[in-house]
């Protein structure tokens, strides 16, 4: 359940929206706008057809749907990409939740033709619009053009791709009930968190339960849209931009009744890629430098031998309070 101790949720507070089919220049500025207020925004008429995106959600319904000695026996070709339930990373992190990962360098199931199909078709859709943004990015900061999106377009680049499914509370998955029965109680899907890549392009069926922590520490709830992808800052872009834009903490919420299906495209640059403040994002004097340079790799190794809710980036500040 969600302990009483949490922060009160915000009500009513609206989420940045960027029409992709505007202006350029002012879908840059817009999206420029919501990175640093609050490192989150929806977008809409984002040019990903419809029909993969239908496919993809299609399958991973089929694949869920399965009796869980199915789901377990599944192995993908990239350990530890795999499905998994309840279990968050290998830290005691936990919530009501099952999912599969699939490295974005060779996604495939080797028993899971269909499911495989969809999923790659859909990985280069989303690539291709967190590229797109990531170019847009560039541009309302000023920085040289494919700056940010070259990160994500090599061959060796770290991406993943997340399949989360929230069953109702009633259900059954991993061989045992969840931890309350109860439809009326909300409980963690998935607990407070920033993603350490740079960017997360998400998108969900039309259940509600995702939540993001505005500047006041308010919890701001995120309505369902299946027509739009949600867009946010991970700690890698924070760096980039010397802390410009918000690395957003948010978390997933179950409510009972019904199922939630959610894909997330986590974009990381090569394991070896060195990330550091842009030049551009730093001067003597007004914005000195706040983050130390390292690689992707060495920030991934650090990220995941923490607790989801740790700060992470504290480590690599250039000065500590």
């Amino acid at each position: 359940m969600v302990k009483g101790s949490q922060k009160i949720v915000a009500v009513d507070q609206e989420i940045p929206i960027v029409d992709m089919s505007q202006e350029r220049s002012r879908v840059s500025m817009k999206i420029v706008k919501a990175c640093e207020t609050l490192g989150f925004f929806k977008v809409v008429n984002h040019g990903v057809d419809q029909t993969t995106i239908s496919r993809m959600e299609q399958e991973s319904i089929n694949f869920f749907a399965k009796p869980v000695h199915e789901k377990k026996s599944v192995r993908p070709v990239n350990q530890p990409f795999r499905y998994g339930f309840r279990d968050i990373g290998l830290n005691g992190d936990s919530g009501e939740v099952e999912y599969l990962l699939f490295h974005t360098i060779d996604p495939a199931f080797s028993s899971q033709l269909s499911l495989s199909s969809a999923v790659n078709c859909y990985i280069e859709a989303v690539k291709q619009l967190a590229r797109e943004i990531l170019d847009l990015m560039a541009e309302g900061l000023g920085v040289p053009p494919h700056t940010l999106s070259r990160l994500i377009s090599s061959v060796d680049s770290d991406s993943v791709l997340r399949v989360n499914h929230y069953p109702p509370s009633d259900q059954l998955f991993g061989g045992a009930t969840l931890s309350d029965k109860s439809a009326s109680l909300t409980k963690v899907g998935f607990g407070e968190h920033t993603d350490p890549q740079i960017l997360t392009v998400l998108r969900s069926n039309g259940v509600g339960g995702l939540q993001v922590s505005n500047s006041d520490g308010m919890w701001v709830p995120v309505s369902p849209d299946p027509s739009a992808f949600c867009v946010n800052v991970g700690d890698l872009l924070q760096v980039m931009t010397n802390g410009r834009f918000i690395s957003v903490r948010h978390r997933a919420l179950t409510f009972g009744k019904e199922s939630r299906l959610s894909t997330a495209y986590f974009a990381g640059p090569p394991l070896q890629a060195k990330i550091g403040p842009l030049p551009a994002m730093v001067t003597s004097v007004s914005q000195p430098r706040l983050y130390q340079t390292f690689t992707w790799g060495e920030y991934k190794k650090l990220a995941y031998s923490l607790r989801l809710e740790e700060s992470r980036l504290d480590m690599f500040r250039t000065c500590k309070d």
